[in-house]
């Protein structure tokens, strides 16, 4: 059995911005308690986009599922040598809530306006060093639901193609290296752990 850690004791004791440019880049101090009840100073930066919200498309009848290919710049300056990565759609909240966001989200970036979408859980993506959480959805889709060509929004930069895969394609792609985002092999994982697909 785990044994857990007692509540931590942490204080706060200077917050800088390191930069506020795209998002906000944070420097914290903070006394930390430690198991044998000394306390020690530490010093970690935070990246804060706000929090998001993912959803994976899928149809029961076709056994597909709707993912999206877009130039993604972190993964090209770290071995991506296209840029280009398959994904879940995403979004960030801003001002909405996850639900309201998700369904705005997958109308623009893949046309399908949904009206049913079901959480299934929240995570952390990168807790060492992002503050984000992202609330994860699945919904059932299927052609009349589509809308448009979706794509995104030109405005905010977004250049999104969207494919329409064989649920065990996807699966493979995840084996072959051709799928490496965490948000979307969660939910493809999902799928198959839950037998939806």
């Amino acid at each position: 059995m785990i044994q857990l850690m007692h509540d931590t004791k942490v204080t706060i004791e200077k917050t800088e911005i390191l930069s506020d440019n795209w998002y906000t880049l944070k420097k914290v101090t903070f006394s930390i308690q430690k198991k044998d009840g000394t306390s020690e100073q530490q010093s970690r930066e935070a990246y804060d986009r706000g929090n998001g919200a993912v959803i994976l498309l899928y149809n029961k009848n076709s056994e597909t599922v709707i993912l999206t290919r877009q130039f993604r710049l972190p993964t090209f300056i770290n071995g991506n040598a296209s840029g280009m990565m398959i994904e879940a759609c995403a979004g960030l909240l801003d001002d909405d809530n996850p639900e309201e966001c998700i369904k705005r989200e997958s109308e623009e970036e893949t046309g399908y306006k949904i009206s049913h979408v079901e959480k299934i859980f929240e995570a952390y993506m990168s807790p060492g060093s992002v503050t984000e959480i992202l609330h994860f959805f699945i919904a059932e889709y299927s052609p009349e639901m589509k809308m448009n060509d979706g794509g995104g929004l030109a405005d905010e930069g977004e250049n999104i193609e969207v494919l329409e895969l064989p649920f065990g394609q996807a699966l493979a792609m995840i084996d072959s290296g051709e799928i490496k985002d965490a948000k979307t092999i969660m939910l493809l994982q999902h799928l198959r752990i839950k037998n939806i697909l």
